[in-house]
């Protein structure tokens, strides 16, 4: 079974019942230049520092994966600036997770607030050059075209370039978008120094999601208190969210933090009955069982089972084995990791074989150990957070899976016997258009 989207498939795009859509805009139309300024757009800024106290306020977190306040970004490389350091602003749309679309749909049909939050942003930290770093060449064409509809004064002054780079799992990671600007591959490098220290050609600087970054024109038209009046006190604001799995085609949602995952499921479509668990953030943060059925969209909930929302990216399991799921995803980590540390290298690699066996029904209990190990070993190494998102997947099957680990074990998945889940990119949404 392979559960890549066929190409074509239109994405369904929608926000959450109550939700009023800060992010998407529907119809789901490229949005034009006079369209985006007669809604507030291009917002004149007079004040940083109240900007930036609003965004601290806000309590907006990043978007990319990590969940990182992005206060304390703005602050830090606002801080290289007044100490006198050029500092630089690095939009990042490579959408690394294959199961996620946000970026490429931000970016693809609501080009200038993608460009309104860079010229935001580029403001707070003081910034006069600005890079926007994709993969996707389509949604590259938009922000051009979206780039020359807008007067260089309405940026002040802002330097904006458009880098594009091939498609990899290890190229949206904020040192291998730095590398790639600089001249090199898109490849991780070893931290320190973070982008904030030396950056974009030595500079410090802000390396954010571009969903993100989509964030700042409405704190800046509407505060903090408006931007908290959705999500929970911890995780604050509305995000976009991409649905893929249960026979259902993709979908991408705008969702408050905080949203109980059973009205997720209702919202897509799909009964809570039929669900055997999900895979979390993408590819990056493993898979889990029927507990998330009792799971709050919010990063703290999840953080307390030991998983995490990531990208916002969720594959929803109902008939595929979550054993054939997670030999897929690893198999995937094994051919997409960089190739330049021997942990990653060789870990990806002897996971991905585990969990292969494992599938096949050619695993041993001694295989299974040694699968437990790596899952807490290997945590930490190399350059990226690639071999730690495959730990994940290990680590995740063998602790929320057990029963169906030891199923394997004897030889008795009779989904697996009858068509095992097959797929080189799990629940890849290709996709960008509405139906």
């Amino acid at each position: 079974m392979n559960a890549t989207a066929p190409a074509g498939t239109a994405l369904t795009i929608a926000a959450a019942p109550g939700c009023t859509p800060r992010l998407l805009r529907l119809p789901a139309t490229v949005e034009s230049m006079s369209a985006y300024t007669s809604a507030g757009g291009y917002e004149l800024l007079e004040n940083v520092e109240s900007l930036l106290t609003e965004v601290e306020n806000s309590g907006v977190l990043g978007r990319g994966g990590a969940a990182f306040p992005l206060a304390v970004k703005l602050r830090t490389v606002r801080a290289a600036h007044t100490r006198g350091h050029e500092t630089v602003v690095l939009a990042n749309g490579e959408e690394g997770e294959p199961a996620s679309v946000k970026d490429r749909w931000l970016m693809r049909h609501r080009p200038h607030l993608v460009l309104d939050g860079v010229r935001l942003a580029a403001r707070l930290v003081g910034a006069q050059r600005a890079y926007i770093y994709v993969s996707d060449l389509e949604a590259a064409r938009i922000i051009d075209g979206a780039l020359n509809a807008v007067s260089f004064d309405t940026f002040g002054g802002l330097d904006i370039s458009i880098v594009t780079v091939d498609a990899a799992y290890v190229a949206g990671e904020e040192t291998a978008a730095v590398r790639a600007i600089n001249g090199g591959p898109a490849k991780p490098t070893d931290k320190p120094p973070r982008p904030f220290q030396h950056g974009v050609a030595g500079h410090p600087t802000l390396v954010s999601n571009v969903e993100t970054l989509a964030n700042l024109p409405f704190i800046q038209r509407e505060g903090a208190a408006a931007f908290r009046s959705a999500g929970t006190a911890a995780s604050p604001g509305t995000f976009l969210m991409t649905i893929t799995g249960a026979g259902r085609p993709p979908a991408l949602y705008e969702v408050p933090h905080g949203m109980p995952f059973t009205d997720l499921l209702a919202l897509h479509g799909v009964s809570p009955d039929s669900v055997r668990g999900a895979l979390m953030g993408g590819y990056f943060a493993g898979v889990l069982n029927r507990d998330v059925l009792g799971t709050t969209l919010d990063h703290e909930t999840f953080r307390g089972l030991g998983c995490g929302l990531g990208c916002g990216a969720i594959a929803i399991l109902t008939d595929d084995c979550p054993v054939a799921v997670a030999a897929a995803v690893l198999a995937y980590f094994d051919r997409e990791n960089a190739g330049q540390c021997g942990s990653c290298f060789n870990g990806t690699a002897a996971m991905a074989a585990v969990a292969g066996a494992l599938r096949d029904g050619a695993a041993t209990t001694e295989d299974i150990a040694r699968l437990q190990r790596w899952s807490v070993v290997l945590r930490g190494r190399g350059a990226c957070a690639t071999l730690d998102g495959a730990a994940n997947v290990a680590a995740s099957l063998l602790k929320h899976f057990p029963q169906v680990v030891d199923e394997h074990l004897a030889g008795a998945c009779d989904p697996c016997r009858s068509a095992a889940f097959s797929a080189q990119r799990p629940y890849e949404v290709e996709a960008v258009t509405q139906p």
